[in-house]
């Protein structure tokens, strides 16, 4: 990737709705040139899509919580397909430690959680251990990536 491809991806993290000759204007290309770049980011696997970014708060989702779970060592593909299917969680991850996943799961209040957690999460495939911690605030969501990106390739050479 070239400086002018770090640009936009950086432009489209701040405004995914850009138009192209909008996006071409900010980054120094006109529309045409601009449009064959993202195109070509899209192919490479950079730019994965575009979708809106919702707010759970404003959709009653008002506690966030992180779960660490420990399953069974013979039901990982069975618990990544259930939670694979489940609505609740909108992000699971593998982690080396006490547990083997790290969940990131929304609830209506606190209610809602302990409802979701013993009688719902706790009866996924193989789960033996659910220990939860509630955010109270969170201070920064989903940074950009790209200057990131950009900054420690050059950190690393």
């Amino acid at each position: 990737m070239d400086r002018l491809d770090w640009k936009i991806i950086a432009a489209l993290e701040e405004d995914g709705r850009a138009s192209f000759a909008d996006l071409g204007e900010k980054v120094g290309l006109s529309k045409s040139p601009c449009w064959s770049r993202v195109r070509n980011l899209e192919k490479l696997g950079v730019i994965a899509g575009y979708a809106a970014s919702l707010d759970p708060f404003a959709l009653g989702l008002e506690v966030q919580s992180f779960v660490e779970v420990r399953i069974n060592l013979d039901a990982h593909l069975e618990f990544e397909t259930a939670v694979l299917a489940h609505p609740a969680v909108v992000e699971c991850h593998t982690t080396a430690g006490d547990s083997d996943y790290m969940l990131k799961v929304y609830a209506r209040s606190v209610h809602h959680l302990d409802e979701l957690l013993r009688h719902d999460l706790s009866k996924l495939p193989g789960v033996h251990r659910l220990a939860s911690v509630v955010c109270l605030k969170s201070i920064k969501r989903q940074g950009p990536l790209a200057e990131w990106a950009q900054t420690s390739a050059q950190l690393t050479r």
